[in-house]
């Protein structure tokens, strides 16, 4: 598990500036840029559509773009993030009739595919897909809202899932989000995670660059 990520979540960020923060972010050494979407139906909020990642993209935001749908259903809204420029998608299992057929959709788009697991949902849910896709995100708080407090329980699903993935030999990130800060992000990497999404604890500081850097720094403590 040599690869580490940071993923800067756009929720936090100041929406009137988004093109330049997500540059200055990726400038700062970010490694992807991590879209929450929600419909408030699947979750409690509403957030972002394609609309947002296709303006990126005009704007002239090159970096890595990793949607996280909080949607159902999923097929549509997956297809109009593939054709904006979304570099992978995640969703959640419970929101699609047929998890396989999802999966593939977005991989003949020739775009990266994750699962999503909430705090409360047991690993097996994502255990028959994992060699098919490319990431496993595993909520640390329950989704619809940002800035909510780590849950430290997670940590033990973490460790379950990077034991699966170590068990296939396959390339698998393991992406963890909520609550992640410079206290959460070195037991996160302890656990397994190597992607690391994180919100307010990025843009609500001043130095995008020493705060990315502290992070860093955490895991290796």
């Amino acid at each position: 598990m040599s690869i580490v990520r940071i993923a800067p979540s756009i929720l936090s960020a100041n929406f009137a500036a988004l093109g330049q923060e997500v540059n200055a972010v990726l400038d700062a050494g970010a490694d992807w840029i991590h879209f929450d979407v929600m419909d408030n139906h699947y979750v409690p909020n509403l957030t972002v559509g394609p609309m947002v990642c296709k303006s990126l993209r005009e704007f002239g935001v090159t970096g890595f773009l990793d949607v996280h749908l909080m949607i159902t259903p999923v097929n549509k809204l997956a297809s109009s993030f593939i054709e904006a420029g979304a570099n992978l998608i995640s969703f959640h299992p419970s929101a699609t009739e047929n998890v396989s057929e999802t999966i593939q959709l977005i991989k003949n788009s020739g775009v990266k595919v994750g699962l999503a697991l909430n705090p409360d949902e047991h690993v097996s849910l994502i255990e028959p897909y994992l060699e098919d896709i490319d990431l496993v995100l595993m909520m640390s708080v329950f989704p619809g809202f940002g800035g909510q407090k780590f849950i430290p329980e997670v940590l033990e699903n973490v460790a379950k899932v990077r034991s699966l993935i170590d068990a296939i030999d396959r390339d698998i990130a393991l992406e963890i989000d909520g609550g992640i800060n410079q206290e959460t992000i070195g037991k996160a990497y302890a656990a397994g995670a190597d992607t690391f999404v994180a919100g307010s604890a990025i843009f609500n500081t001043s130095d995008y660059n020493e705060t990315i850097s502290k992070l860093r720094k955490s895991i290796n403590a």
